[in-house]
């Protein structure tokens, strides 16, 4: 009650965040779910974390609507025909999105942005498109007041891309956090260096391998950071096991890898499997929603995400002669490649259930942390202030470990403001960090006001206010602001192109 209460009486939340605190509230105060003993001690050291999805599932974490059929047939749960122009596509969308469910209680996936707007630019000039775009890009950003929320472009150039990429720059907004899917063989050199310019400015976008994606499951979306996930379904869980919790526990380094990992990982897989056997046989969301009426997602389109964060701190503890050298030094990538193995083994044999899509296994995950997390770096990323003074070296580590996470893994570099004079370079970059065999990469500049965090964007600004103790806009302020000094992101190694 005292916890009520004080969301309650808080000055430091909007009545929006309120209204979405309290009804988590609720939800924690039922017990619904199965949970041995030996799991719950998991929990309790921090091995197993459920990122606080709640206690009883009633929404899957991650919907991933199909938004091009709904473009095409209409809605008939919200009473919207088929829109006919630009008008009519930009209402359509922004009210349908309002509908769409997650952990948030926002949409985290807007679609292939870019695609849904281009059929609808003939006979608009660039100036009236602008006009237009502009109000609905401002709106996004004030009415979906979560910076996991994720639209997406590319890979083939369109003109309603280039236009959101331009007024992006202008606008300088958290929300939608963007991909470009980038093909070289398809994405024209101009408009990934256009992209790549834009992120100089505002963080945004980020850049997708879409070569190593694109036959995952058919077709994909990149929703909330940067979870690679079917279109016209999602993932019904996210839960992560915390390595260097798990590691605080090891004997020594072979107990660590024989017995101690495989046994949490059997332990998290069956709890992952009690969630969604809860959320898909007794929570009757895929009976109720339109969504699914509709057609727009499938319950055999969802797949569960098996979350993987603090290898680095993990692999330093587990080291021998205790050096900290996580990529730095080559017996110790070693031994996090042997950590990994023994994850991606039980991934790919165990069974998920209710998880068609992903051939009824667990998929890998790079989970970029939370906002309580300290000295536990982000999935499988090297920790700030041991970055290797080459980026290639960097870009040549995250390839090694980018290859065992089907539904995301990335990695982030912070620039010096020069680099915005060389599009071309910054794409050479990208280029060659995916021929390697990296599939997501992101850049900002030192001096912007918009940071990326762990994969969704915030500004610095707003992070001030927040410390303030004032009220802010977008509720990942505060898992950003905290986030931003526990794990010390100011310290990221700066990058200048040579």
């Amino acid at each position: 009650m005292n916890k009520i209460l004080n969301i309650v009486t808080s000055k430091g939340l909007t009545y929006e965040q309120k209204v979405v605190a309290l009804a988590h509230a609720a939800e924690n105060s039922l017990e619904v779910l199965s949970i041995p003993e030996k799991t719950r001690r998991y929990m309790d050291i921090g091995a197993i974390c459920d990122l606080d999805e709640g206690h009883a599932p009633y929404r899957p974490r991650y919907v991933m609507p199909d938004y091009e059929k709904a473009v095409k047939t209409g809605c008939e749960f919200l009473q919207l025909e088929a829109p006919k122009d630009l008008d009519e596509v930009l209402q359509f969308l922004t009210i349908l999105y309002r509908h769409v469910p997650s952990i948030t209680s926002y949409p985290v996936y807007l679609g292939n942005i870019d695609k849904l707007i281009e059929p609808f630019l003939d006979g608009v000039t660039d100036e009236e498109a602008e006009k237009k775009l502009k109000l609905f890009l401002v709106y996004l950003d004030r009415t979906i007041t979560d910076g996991f929320c994720h639209a997406n472009l590319g890979p083939e150039e369109t003109r309603a891309g280039t236009l959101i990429l331009k007024l992006e720059k202008e606008l300088q907004n958290a929300v939608p956090n963007l991909t470009l899917k980038y093909d070289r063989d398809i994405t024209p050199d101009s408009y990934a260096e256009l992209a790549l310019y834009t992120s100089l400015y505002c963080a945004n976008p980020a850049v997708c391998n879409h070569r190593m994606h694109k036959d995952t499951y058919g077709d994909y979306g990149i929703s909330s950071c940067y979870n690679i996930l079917p279109v016209g379904g999602g993932s019904y869980t996210l839960v992560r096991i915390v390595l260097p919790k798990l590691a605080s526990e090891a004997e020594n380094k072979e107990q660590f890898l024989s017995k101690l990992l495989p046994d949490c990982l059997d332990s998290m897989g069956n709890y992952m499997n009690e969630r969604i056997r809860f959320l898909v046989e007794e929570s009757n969301f895929f009976e109720t929603s339109f969504l699914a009426r509709e057609g727009f997602i499938s319950r055999d389109k969802f797949l569960a995400m098996f979350g993987v964060v603090g290898l680095a701190e993990c692999t330093n503890m587990l080291m021998e002669d205790g050096e900290k050298t996580y990529g730095r030094r080559e017996e110790a990538d070693d031994l996090a490649e042997q950590i990994m193995e023994v994850i991606a083994d039980y991934a790919k044999t165990a069974k998920a259930l209710y998880s068609e899509v992903f051939d009824f296994h667990f998929a890998l995950h790079a989970q970029v942390g939370i906002d309580s997390d300290h000295g536990i770096t982000s999935g499988v990323r090297i920790p700030v202030g041991m970055e290797p003074d080459c980026m290639y070296d960097h870009l040549r580590h995250s390839a090694r470990f980018h290859k065992f996470f089907p539904t995301g893994c990335a990695d982030i570099f912070s620039f010096d403001p020069t680099a915005r004079n060389n599009p071309a370079a910054m794409l050479d970059i990208v280029k060659g960090a995916f021929s390697l065999g990296d599939k997501y990469i992101s850049f900002y500049a030192s001096d912007s006001d918009l940071v990326r965090i762990t994969g969704y964007l915030v500004k610095r600004s707003e992070m001030e206010k927040y410390y303030e103790g004032e009220a802010v806009l977008q509720n990942t302020v505060h898992l950003g602001g905290d986030n931003y000094r526990n794990a010390h992101l100011e310290n990221r190694k700066v990058r200048a192109l040579t």
